[in-house]
């Protein structure tokens, strides 16, 4: 069956655009720390209001209709920029490179000429390329954007002045912090109710986190090395080996890696 939208998700981020996010607009917040105290005692007054249709709060209703087996836990911030990824469908150039926005991707040869799927990243600047269920990259830019300030800016118009206008009239609004309710995160009480949760099932689709094998792993490290395994003296092939065995986590392979050949001054660790 097709996935159907319902609105779930959108209402509550509406709810919160509309009822409070308004307010950093007349009064902004100092720090990132006081502006998610303010969201969080909004959205626990929200849900301490009374259910459209049931006799208890929002908050309530939701905790006795939570799923049996527990609710799903969330992944790591890590994982989640991985996950948020925009796809656009578009033909690799003969030189194997797609272009956006002036920034050059160089993507696998085979590739040249194809109508691939792009997934890009909204939080990194890694490319991944999807064709014929089979899954590429990442790949990071091989050419940096066009430089600012190179070409002559358009002269404003009427409504762009207006506009400018309004947003410095909106800057000058202010409302005392007390209308927000600057503060203490307001206690729940000894009401709270333990949730069962689930553990976060990692799928892993681009290895963007891990590496497949060992093999994959030592690939990586020989690129990074630039120089083959098989001329590595016997103690750095076994430490590798080591290391391919104890963990295949690409953060945690090749800070060890780097640290083994490139320490640090002032550290133990020598080639």
């Amino acid at each position: 069956m097709t996935a159907r939208s319902k609105g779930k998700v959108e209402r509550p981020f509406r709810t919160v655009k509309e009822m409070h996010e308004t307010l950093y607009h007349l009064h902004e917040p100092e720090t990132e720390a006081e502006a998610n105290a303010w969201l969080m005692k909004f959205l626990l007054h929200y849900n301490s209001r009374p259910h459209r249709n049931e006799p208890h709060s929002r908050i309530e209703d939701w905790v006795d209709n939570q799923p049996s087996d527990g609710i799903s836990g969330m992944c790591l911030w890590e994982r989640f920029c991985t996950y948020a990824r925009s796809p656009e469908r578009r033909k690799v150039g003969i030189d194997a490179r797609v272009t956006v926005e002036g920034v050059a991707y160089e993507v696998e040869p085979d590739l040249a000429g194809e109508t691939v799927i792009l997934w890009w990243g909204l939080f990194d600047n890694e490319l991944y390329v999807e064709h014929q269920e089979r899954r590429y990259g990442p790949f990071l830019p091989v050419d940096g954007p066009i430089p600012l300030h190179r070409y002559r800016s358009f002269k404003k118009t009427r409504t762009q002045k207006r506009a400018d206008r309004i947003e410095f009239l909106a800057k000058q609004l202010s409302l005392p912090s007390s209308a927000i309710g600057r503060g203490e995160i307001a206690i729940l009480g000894d009401t709270t109710k333990e949730l069962k949760v689930k553990p976060f099932v990692d799928s892993n689709p681009f290895q963007e986190l891990t590496f497949s094998t060992a093999i994959a792993a030592k690939l990586a490290i020989a690129e990074y090395l630039a120089r083959p395994l098989a001329k590595l003296t016997p103690e750095q092939v076994a430490y590798i080996d080591a290391v391919c065995i104890s963990t295949l986590n690409k953060q945690e392979v090749m800070k060890q890696v780097r640290d083994f050949f490139h320490p640090l001054p002032g550290t133990n660790n020598a080639e």
